[in-house]
């Protein structure tokens, strides 16, 4: 029986990562962008209905809620090639069409007063579905939507359906450029609070080194959204593969995330794919020799990973889980773990197994790839804390001059102090030092050991 899993977009960010999302996972199925199966897909042996559901015309509705706080992307996705996909039942845009102006505050307070009726699609989606596993969550955490009414979602979704599965894809502003939104260090921590909170699992990723990877590894010089969206919607596909094309390992979202997160606490994944390549640019279609030891040692390297952190001496894996696509055999898998734990060339936490996981997966036999073998690497590792820390340093900047909070206290939420802001520095601080006790070797003794929350 397929465990389905609803996926809710959530403002400008989510809606248009979801949108790259569901145009790879239609090719990967066979699907045509009005849902109707292709005639070649008609006896394949993946788990459509994990993602998707049929119509009584037998045509393929994703299991997806779009929601916005201001019109034109979901316009833009309405009057797309892929815009009769979606059920038109489930796509949520406020009546004023004003958005949530960048502020995290804002779009809290428009989830309170929008909440019923995005719960009745979620609750009917819910109720369409056998056996519902969880929930997949897109968006940023810088603006106002994604980031405001993304963490009232967060919320609410933990109090209703606190036996299903909350995953997030949140996609990280990049701290190295000056950024458009003045106010992203507020918006950053607020969402972080909710993501350590309520969220089971958060994929990381971090706009300055999805901005780096198109540059370096893409060769592309003008980087734009498309092609950081297009790398987005790849993890997306490949951390889901085991879900859509099961085997007798990992093919579901707990038995995926259960090795992954030994800590309930420490529950931020950090992300790396190989080989990259892209249809957007002729210089990112170079075809190179693969092997699954070669794969797995570039899935190890920084310039492959998808969030920007510096590891410091200390720094650690906690748990690597690499899912690896292609024609591989088992043995080659062996041999290359052999290879790689001899050369030492991944660090993990003295107090746990020092283990690579593997998921051995199917391609899509409907996509064509250049490469004979392809991975993802799922890792939780201790110095993504650093990115934590960043932003921690950039809300202080802001904070101490009591810069723009003004925007802030005219919403119900800050409208008797300031306390939610001081209450998301200290859980935030709180996941910084847990990550950091996770370096030690005696982490698990009882006289060291912070309390899970």
């Amino acid at each position: 029986m397929p465990r389905e899993i609803i996926t809710i977009q959530a403002g400008q960010c989510g809606n248009q990562i979801g949108t790259e999302f569901w145009e790879r996972l239609c090719l990967e199925h066979g699907i045509s962008s009005d849902g109707i199966l292709e005639d070649f897909a008609t006896s394949g042996n993946d788990r459509k209905d994990v993602f998707f559901y049929q119509a009584d015309d037998d045509h393929y509705i994703p299991r997806s809620i779009l929601v916005d706080l201001e019109p034109r992307v979901i316009n833009n996705i309405i009057e797309s090639p892929y815009g009769n996909l979606h059920n038109p039942e489930n796509i949520y845009l406020s009546n004023d069409g004003s958005g949530a102006g960048n502020n995290w505050a804002s779009g809290f307070s428009q989830g309170e007063r929008v909440f019923e009726d995005i719960l009745e699609m979620l609750d009917r989606e819910a109720d369409n579905s056998d056996s519902l596993e969880g929930f997949n969550l897109l968006h940023s955490i810088a603006g106002g939507t994604g980031s405001g009414l993304g963490s009232f979602l967060l919320e609410r979704l933990s109090d209703r359906y606190p036996k299903k599965l909350l995953q997030t894809y949140s996609v990280f502003p990049n701290n190295e450029d000056s950024s458009d939104v003045v106010v992203q260090p507020y918006n950053s921590l607020l969402t972080l609070k909710r993501l350590a909170k309520n969220a089971d699992c958060v994929m990381v990723l971090d706009n300055a080194a999805l901005t780096r990877i198109v540059a370096d590894r893409l060769h592309i010089q003008n980087p734009d959204i498309t092609h950081t969206n297009q790398l987005v919607s790849t993890v997306l596909s490949a951390s889901t593969m085991t879900l859509r094309y099961p085997s007798y390992m990992n093919n579901d979202l707990a038995s995926m995330l259960a090795p992954l997160i030994p800590v309930p606490k420490c529950h931020f994944i950090s992300t790396a794919y190989t080989p990259f390549t892209s249809n957007n640019a002729e210089t990112a279609k170079v075809v190179r020799k693969t092997t699954v030891l070669d794969v797995m040692r570039r899935l190890l390297q920084t310039k492959n990973k998808m969030v920007s952190t510096t590891p410091t001496k200390s720094s650690c894996y906690i748990s690597i889980l690499n899912i690896i696509q292609g024609d591989v055999e088992p043995t080659e898998v062996h041999k290359s773990l052999l290879r790689i734990r001899e050369r030492r060339i991944a660090q993990f936490i003295p107090w746990g197994p020092a283990s690579i996981q593997v998921a051995l997966t199917k391609r899509s036999p409907y996509l064509q790839s250049q490469h004979r073998v392809s991975g993802l690497m799922l890792a939780n590792h201790t110095s993504i804390s650093g990115l934590f820390s960043r932003t921690v340093l950039q809300y202080d900047r802001l904070r101490k001059r009591n810069a723009f909070l003004d925007l802030y206290r005219r919403e119900a939420t800050f409208a008797d102090g300031l306390d939610e802001f001081d209450d998301s520095r200290d859980v935030v601080q709180d996941l910084i030092a847990e990550y950091r006790a996770c370096e030690s070797e005696n982490y698990l003794k009882p006289s060291t050991t912070t309390a899970f929350a």
